[in-house]
């Protein structure tokens, strides 16, 4: 990668004003809930023995993923609030994507298997255990975080081909790939062309396995003759389409759609959504809604 250009100055969100002490000091309670939240599902996933089943073990590398997208974001993103934009060297930078680019390719594919779960669980339920066993579980989670590194690799390869000769700024507040291409002045139409098909395959195609499980779910629970039958059975996967519709939802907004002008500031609004405040909301909606983590923490607490 030739180039003489060493840091890079993320704008963040320059125009806060007299909002920036209240901004800054919201996001910090987010981080502190985010990073406590998600660390006690995990806790509590190890500790306890009535969480020891397949949807709870896709939630912890859930908790996970988020961990690391909120350790890897929000702390620079406190640094560009604060004083009104941040200088990062081009290697940091790349760090951050790395992470980043990991943690929300694993999380795309981590709700796909998710949702297969569910299906499994309602349409087939005396298979479940069979299909859905330890063995299959501990390899979708190896193949999720390989395949999350495999299409990071691809990108930093084709960030590496390219030669960056200024300017140095980044209007957002973290570092993605596509304001990173931006700041070349290589012909970047082939690396803007693998982003689109590399983009259609991490999101595209686990929402679409999405979208045909919870097709069958719906009409599987649609069969059942008893009101109280059917609301149990939607009640096992209501949790998760909250945060598959909140995560896609905003995901798929922002890397399908221009992103110029006051399009711009919308993206950065949007992408505070799945970079802050999603991670924040899953545990959140895993266990104020389930009787199982609500258990496991009475009993915790009770140890301590």
């Amino acid at each position: 990668m030739a180039n003489n250009v060493t840091s890079i100055f993320l704008l963040g969100f320059p125009n806060l004003h007299n909002f920036t002490f209240p901004f800054f000091s919201l996001l910090v309670l987010i981080f502190c809930g985010t990073i406590s939240g998600n660390l006690l599902i995990m806790v509590l996933y190890l500790v306890s023995k009535t969480l020891q089943s397949p949807m709870y073990f896709f939630i912890t590398q859930l908790s996970l993923c988020d961990l690391l997208l909120t350790t890897d974001i929000v702390p620079v993103l406190l640094h560009t609030v604060l004083y009104g934009g941040g200088t990062i060297t081009l290697i940091i930078c790349m760090i951050q994507f790395s992470v980043y680019g990991t943690s929300e390719t694993s999380e795309c594919l981590l709700l796909s298997v998710m949702s297969y779960d569910r299906y499994v669980a309602i349409c087939n339920p005396l298979r479940y255990h069979f299909i859905m066993n330890h063995r299959f579980c501990v390899i979708s989670v190896i193949m999720i975080w390989l395949m999350g590194f495999i299409f990071l690799v691809l990108d930093i390869t084709s960030i590496l081909s390219l030669h960056f000769c200024g300017p140095h700024v980044i209007d957002h507040f973290y570092c993605d790939i596509g304001p990173i291409v931006q700041l070349s002045c290589s012909d970047t139409s082939k690396i803007y062309k693998q982003l689109l098909v590399m983009g259609s395959l991490i999101l595209l195609t686990p929402f679409i396995v999405i979208v045909t499980s919870y097709v069958y779910i719906v009409i599987t629970i649609l069969k059942i003759p008893s009101n109280t039958g059917r609301h149990k059975a939607f009640s096992t996967c209501s949790s998760h389409l909250t945060v598959v519709s909140t995560f896609y939802g905003t995901l798929i907004i922002v890397y399908m759609f221009p992103t110029t002008g006051d399009s711009l500031t919308l993206s950065k609004v949007l992408s505070l959504m799945y970079t802050v405040l999603t991670p924040l909301l899953n545990p959140i909606i895993y266990t104020l809604r389930n009787q199982d983590f609500k258990n496991a923490y009475l009993k915790l607490k009770h140890m301590f």
